[in-house]
């Protein structure tokens, strides 16, 4: 199989383009920048191509499948999903600064599952042969990368909070651009996260019988849709700002990470890999 190659060259992709990220925030040289966010550009393509490649590669091996069914795949199209997010609101807003601390996030889940995971390709079980698993992974892991970006931002904000003389001195963004990038991402996440949640219920009736179960995953899922549900509420009613909007935008995203890894190998149920 070439996928797991294609993979592999998209990790270090991504680990290049984090270096060239931070070498532009430390020697303050345009062209280090430029270097990074196309290196980028050309990991969500060699990404895009691995998952292709993986989903032919199915078909010919009789299992004819989307590659999206386990801990591998979700973690790859995790970095996928980031990586490509945060160059869409790169381009928007000119924030090539973040790229030092996105790019990370985008590296780490592509060396989770490239160093850790097993990448062969299995039959999948019953329960997952239906066309609402694509619908239902797709948004649910969108929305995932969305909260990603705005934990990277919130560190960020926090930052230049602590540090606002040096900050103002180096690429970072503003407080205000930091704010306003936070709440976009953050109503990208929910927006997608809620069809996520939606489409899994259809899913979950459609596997299991019942749209709700109170399953670990579900009610995690829960959880965690209502913690940002009431981040957005109170900003837009002018209650949360600034650094308590941080402090919550990262406690959201420990929910997020818990919803996906921990629930999934601590916690035994339908979507777990407990025992």
């Amino acid at each position: 199989m070439i996928n797991p190659i294609l993979f592999q060259l998209t990790m270090f992709t991504y680990l290049l383009s984090s270096i060239f990220y931070f070498l532009y925030i430390g020697i303050k040289k345009e062209g280090l920048g430029k270097v990074g966010a196309s290196i980028a550009l050309l990991g969500v393509v060699i990404n895009t191509a691995a998952m292709v490649i993986r989903y032919v590669e199915s078909h010919q091996l009789g299992i004819g499948y989307v590659p999206l069914s386990n801990m591998y795949e979700s973690m790859v199209f995790f970095a996928w999903g980031i990586v490509g997010l945060y160059l869409i609101f790169e381009r928007f807003y000119h924030t090539r600064g973040l790229g030092a601390f996105i790019m990370p996030l985008g590296f780490l889940c592509m060396g989770v599952a490239v160093l850790s995971l097993s990448p062969d390709i299995r039959p999948l079980m019953p329960a997952l042969q239906s066309d609402w698993l694509f619908y239902h992974v797709v948004t649910s892991f969108l929305g995932y990368s969305a909260f990603a970006i705005s934990f990277g931002v919130s560190l960020v904000y926090l930052y230049v909070i602590k540090k606002k003389n040096q900050a103002q001195e180096s690429l970072l963004p503003n407080q205000k651009t930091l704010e306003d990038l936070n709440y976009k991402a953050i109503v990208v996440g929910f927006l997608l996260f809620t069809l996520g949640v939606l489409t899994g219920a259809v899913w979950a009736n459609y596997a299991w019988g019942t749209y709700w179960s109170w399953d670990p995953k579900e009610t995690w899922s829960l959880i965690t849709w209502i913690v940002y549900a009431i981040l957005l509420h109170a900003r837009y009613t002018g209650r949360l700002m600034g650094r308590r909007m941080a402090h919550i935008s990262i406690v959201g995203f420990v929910a997020v990470v818990f919803t996906y890894w921990g629930v999934n190998y601590l916690l035994s149920g339908l979507h777990s890999y407990a025992s």
